[in-house]
């Protein structure tokens, strides 16, 4: 089964409320444009620098995702085309990327990452800093990012109830967060989680988005 029939398959298995971001990092242009020219236009990257280099060669109508790790110092070479950030784990983060939104006049959609993994690897925020982040002055100020949600991610588990526990305290914490913050904006309704391993479970459980690489793509090959 070749590129474009994985992303019809795996599409056809979606609830429509759930959207499909195909993870591209480490694959080549090429790929990527096959499943472009497919009709499939939501992509993620996990790395600036081949972001960066993979949106000045493909059409500039492809929504590109960011689900990394980011760094600060990185936010101004991603600023002015990124359509959405998906892991804000930090307050300073999350000021940089509105700064530097304000300067390409843009108003960028980010995704608070939530820890819920026990893995020392995994970056992420708790409940309690979510909502100190949201209950301050400064939060207040930010006016070029708009909160849509959640993403977390869960462990590098074999057993399912490790994985469906863990979506389950993200939709927990999601749901207070909502009532409790968002009651009034009906654009916070993402929940990020699920991947090629887990995406199954991640939707039983209320995901809204899903990362797919190796499952569209094939295993990946580092250098």
């Amino acid at each position: 089964m070749n590129l474009v029939e994985e992303i019809e398959k795996l599409k056809s298995t979606l609830p429509a409320h759930v959207k499909l971001v195909a993870i591209s990092k480490t694959k080549p242009v090429e790929l990527i444009r096959e499943a472009y020219n497919s009709g499939h236009k939501i992509f993620g990257e996990n790395k600036v620098q081949e972001l960066v280099g993979k949106y000045e060669m493909l059409p500039k109508d492809t929504e590109w995702h960011m689900v990394g790790h980011l760094q600060t110092n990185k936010v101004k070479y991603i600023t002015p085309f990124i359509s959405m950030i998906h892991g804000v784990d930090n307050f300073k983060l999350l000021k940089v990327i509105n700064k530097e939104a304000k300067k390409n006049n843009r108003i960028i959609s980010c995704l608070l990452q939530i820890k819920i993994a026990k893995e020392d690897s995994k970056f992420g925020l708790t409940r309690n800093e979510v909502e100190q982040i949201l209950e301050s002055d400064e939060f207040d100020e930010l006016s070029n990012v708009k909160i849509l949600g959640l993403m977390g991610m869960a462990s590098f588990s074999d057993d399912e109830n490790i994985i469906r526990d863990e979506f389950r305290e993200l939709v927990s914490i999601f749901k207070i967060i909502q009532q409790k913050y968002f009651a009034t904006v009906p654009e916070f309704k993402e929940l990020s989680m699920g991947m090629s391993t887990d995406y199954k479970i991640a939707i039983e459980e209320g995901s809204t988005m899903i990362r797919i690489g190796s499952l569209i793509f094939g295993e990946r090959v580092y250098p």
